[in-house]
């Protein structure tokens, strides 16, 4: 396994010609070792390991990045049947693997993009390129819709525009694909030239120029340079030429004499120069000129974004050739292209996962990846609709879906379509078939799920919303959305700051800071971290019945819990003789003693004086542990008073000092390697030198850095949202809420939010001392905070009915309201109630 660039890694087949490993070879100039097949047919390409479907057709490139080395899973997979190998290193117990093969490179990044390069040029199609700043996936898929009718084609899946996602693009393309659309995208220079040589677009299209990664580029030209690389050997490009830095590059810079351009312009004369914009209460009308003629379509959006995107692909549709008239009549039926898979609570112990605006061969292996991930329950349930215009044979379409799911482990399948079920003799799983989405919810019931993760993958024509909307969990309009992308960056973010071989505990308890359980938890276990560590023995058996196999530590070991801890495999943390006893008690009472020992960590106090061992308690400590068998030391760690404020600096170098001088007292009287441990999230960053074994990640996994430097490095992960219920007119004198504390001192005009004190919100907030963001305006509370609702203040700004309420998020931080209340944002965080929907995402 290995992850580059942020990319979540799938199998792409190939379905031109047959690759032998050996054909491969000479592709990516590399020697052969090993006595494997060299004239076994290669079909998938694979970065990483968990994400395995064909080992006998499959090739492993094992890449080195900054975090992950794939040639740690060289073993795993060999297990798993895989038997092709692209490495920059050959393992050193090379004759285990039997009946392998390894290509040996200098770089294996380099010969994966080789091999990608080597497979365009084996097509002439037309290619179109798409870089920019923002909007390139969007821009892709929206051409996508509106070609598809007319054309067969090939396209990045989802967002995979990095130095892997591109050649794992490309490799997807088939003698049966009349067009390509790939898009690609880079955070610094001198990447465009590697991705310019595997897309090799015929036509280019930039979006725009924004401010994302400007930290990487010495200025905006350069970054601009950097992406007009893509278009260096391309025909023609589509551009804005209202973006300046773009334009005066291509007027002035030699590189791109030659190139024709096609341009568009709200401002100056353009091929296509736009005219009035008329947006509607739900959709919106341009009119543009274009040679002399004046033409207009309608979208079914009205942001400025969506508008840009449009008009970025009515330029290159009308630089194809196609006829207005044939656009405007394909423009109204784009639809909004769901960024992100999202998981939520369902009916009868069910989870959910909506990705139900789009169904494509690609984006349901993505799909079907991430319902893996998840372990709550064992049953798998697919509700997927006809995969529309996908210009494939329909048998041979649907022979490889269901291929791609029983590889997947899906164990039921709901079809919803005619052409799925005409097709449905090809799949060998539990399974039922409905013509239509209407047909489906007429013969629905709530007992047809139960105890299963459940995903729904349509085409937005099926209005799978109507499916989602009865098998989901009915809550309370208040929600906390989960960035589970953030909780990935940020841990990625940490491990950068901490060496190869330390080992990260990920802190999970009081259900993970409010953000969640087995959900978290899940996302940690498939991301490799080592250990997990809750508060009591009930949130460690809640993940253990969720599928969560990691070691998992428990930090408030009680004694009526130790037998079930026992018997979930839960390690306690023992912080005093009398806990000891106890716990030793437990095992000889329970017939555990002629089992494997029991883990356990010693917890010592170095100075903050809540729980832990003493030093002048260590011998003792040390003879009662060897004197008993069946009882192993798996870590000795102690906890920081005051690792994020440099004042007391002085004193965490004093515990850490004393931390290592007692942990190595009880390690020397043990044979068995015993890990130490003490940094929490800020020791990380503020002193590395003390990382010992492991560190303990907590609040900066949800994104709370302890220095705004930091703060500026980590994602938000937590956005605690609501709506409006009800706005009043209020005049001038009047009074608001309980108590008449909140007082109109002018004619006002208020909201009511169904959000209170019973969801986590702080009466300390009521009277102005608080606020929420709506329309991206702060709107103070006003009068006191109720149990169910409060009301804020939303007299300048043009609100209405059901409009979003931000309490906490992105652009309204945590710290922020944690400031407002004068506590940390840690209590923010673990008072949100659980009567709050959780709704977790992923990009």
């Amino acid at each position: 396994m290995s992850r580059f660039a942020g990319i979540a890694s799938v199998a792409y087949k190939t379905k031109l010609m047959n690759y032998t490993l050996e054909k491969i070879a000479s592709i990516i100039n590399s020697s052969v070792t090993g006595n494997g097949n060299t004239k076994a047919i290669i079909r998938s390409l694979l970065i990483d390991s968990r994400k395995l479907s064909n080992a006998e057709t499959s090739l492993f490139f094992a890449i080195k990045g900054e975090r992950h080395n794939g040639h740690t899973y060289l073993k795993e997979l060999y297990d798993k049947g895989v038997r092709a190998f692209v490495v920059s290193t050959l393992p050193a117990n090379i004759d285990s693997f039997a009946n392998c093969c390894f290509c040996l490179v200098k770089d294996t990044l380099v010969a994966l993009q080789e091999l990608a390069a080597f497979h365009r040029q084996q097509f002439k199609i037309p290619v179109i390129g798409i870089t920019g700043s923002n909007g390139k996936t969007i821009v892709k898929e929206w051409l996508y819709q509106l070609m598809r009718e007319d054309k067969n084609i090939v396209r990045s899946p989802k967002s995979y525009n990095s130095q892997v996602g591109v050649p794992l693009s490309v490799w997807q393309m088939s003698e049966e694909n009349n067009l390509g659309i790939f898009e690609a995208g880079i955070s610094q220079p001198n990447e465009m030239s590697h991705l310019r040589a595997i897309i090799q677009p015929t036509l280019g299209l930039i979006t725009n120029i924004g401010h994302a990664h400007d930290e990487n580029f010495e200025n905006q030209k350069q970054k601009v340079d950097e992406k007009l690389k893509l278009f260096k050997h391309s025909e023609t490009l589509v551009y804005c030429k209202d973006y300046l830095s773009v334009h005066n590059e291509i007027s002035t810079n030699p590189a791109f004499s030659e190139l024709k351009v096609f341009s568009w312009s709200r401002k100056t004369r353009a091929d296509l120069l736009i005219g009035r914009i008329t947006k509607g209460t739900g959709d919106t009308e341009i009119q543009g000129v274009y040679k002399n003629d004046f033409i207009r379509i309608h979208i079914p959006f009205t942001d400025e974004a969506s508008i840009e995107n449009a008009i970025h692909c009515w330029a290159t549709l009308l630089y194809l050739g196609y006829d207005n008239q044939v656009i405007a009549e394909r423009m109204p039926f784009l639809s909004p292209i769901a960024m992100r898979l999202e998981l939520n609570e369902g009916i009868n112990n069910c989870s959910i996962i909506n990705d139900s605006y789009n169904s494509d061969l690609g984006s349901l292996a993505i799909a079907l990846d991430f319902l893996n991930q998840q372990k709550q329950h064992i049953k798998k349930t697919l509700v997927l609709s006809d995969i529309l215009q996908s210009g494939r044979n329909e048998e041979t379409l649907y022979r490889e879906v269901a291929e791609l799911l029983h590889k997947k482990g899906v164990s039921r399948l709901i079809g919803i379509g005619e052409n799925i079920s005409r097709q449905q003799h090809l799949f060998h799983i539990e399974k039922s078939f409905y013509q239509s989405t209407e047909e489906f919810l007429k013969q629905y019931n709530t007992s047809m799920f139960r105890d299963e993760t459940i995903l729904l993958k349509g085409a937005r024509a099926f209005g799978f919303e109507a499916i989602s909307k009865i098998i989901q969990q009915k809550a309370h309009e208040t929600v906390l959305e989960i960035n589970l992308n953030a909780i990935v960056h940020n841990l990625n973010y940490f491990r950068s700051k901490i060496k190869a071989d330390t080992k990260i505990m990920a802190m999970v308890k009081a259900f993970s800071y409010g953000s969640g359980s087995f959900e978290i938890a899940n996302v940690l276990q498939f991301h490799r971290v080592d250990y997990l560590a809750v508060a009591y023995a009930d949130e460690g058996i809640e993940l253990r019945k969720a599928g969560i196999t990691m070691p998992i530590m428990v930090m408030n070991p009680e004694e009526q819990s130790y037998e079930a801890m026992i018997q979930y495999h839960l390690e306690p943390e023992i912080y005093s003789f009398r806990v000891l006893n106890l716990f030793e008690e437990t095992l000889k009472r329970s017939g555990h003693l002629q089992e494997k020992s029991i883990a356990i960590h010693i917890k010592l106090d170095t100075g903050m004086h809540r729980l832990g061992f003493e030093a002048s308690e260590i011998n003792e400590l040390i003879v009662r542990i060897k004197n008993n068998k069946y009882i192993v030391i798996k870590s000795v760690f102690s906890h920081l008073a005051a690792s994020d404020e440099a004042e007391h600096d002085d004193f965490t170098w004093q515990q850490i000092k004393r931390f290592n001088e007692m942990s190595e007292a009880i390690k020397q009287h043990f044979s068995y390697p015993i890990m130490k441990h003490i940094l929490n999230s800020a020791g990380i960053s503020r002193f590395p030198d003390a990382q010992f074994d492991m560190v303990r990640l907590g609040i900066g996994l949800y994104g709370i850095g302890s220095s705004a430097g930091e703060q500026n490095q980590l994602q938000n992960v937590s956005t605690l949202k609501t709506s409006i219920s009800q706005i009043k007119n209020i005049p001038a004198n009047e009074t608001i809420g309980y108590s008449r504390k909140g007082v109109a001192t002018r004619d006002i005009q208020i909201a009511t939010v169904p959000i209170g004190y019973a969801d986590g919100l702080s009466r300390k907030l009521s009277n102005g001392k608080g606020k929420m963001m709506v329309k991206g305006k702060p709107a103070p509370i006003i009068g006191n905070v109720c149990m169910d609702m409060c009301m804020i203040d939303i007299t300048d700004i043009n609100a209405t009915e059901n409009d979003e309420v931000i309490v906490f998020g992105e652009n309204s931080p945590i710290t922020e309201i944690a400031k407002d209340v004068g506590t940390i944002p840690y209590e923010i965080l673990t008072n949100v109630s659980r009567r709050v929907k959780r709704v977790y995402y992923q990009e």
